[in-house]
């Protein structure tokens, strides 16, 4: 019997048979939603100044060796 923690309260949830896991009830499983929805728990991402630089950085095309493409 494989027995994990429920990541809402803490209380030991039987793996195999808890239908709600990682959660031990549905309360549990619906307020960590409730979380995720409020955006509470964020994931890490690029940052959108970030993107505009490697953008910006980026050299047109025919112009990376230093010739126009109207030769």
């Amino acid at each position: 019997m494989r027995v994990v923690k429920c990541p809402q309260c803490g209380t030991d949830v039987d793996w195999a048979s808890a239908p709600y896991r990682p959660f031990c009830s549905e309360r549990c499983r619906l307020i960590d939603l409730g979380a995720w929805l409020d955006e509470k728990y964020v994931i890490p991402g690029p940052l959108e100044d970030e993107s505009v630089d490697i953008e910006e950085e980026a050299e047109p095309a025919g112009r990376a060796n230093g010739h126009d493409d109207d030769d």
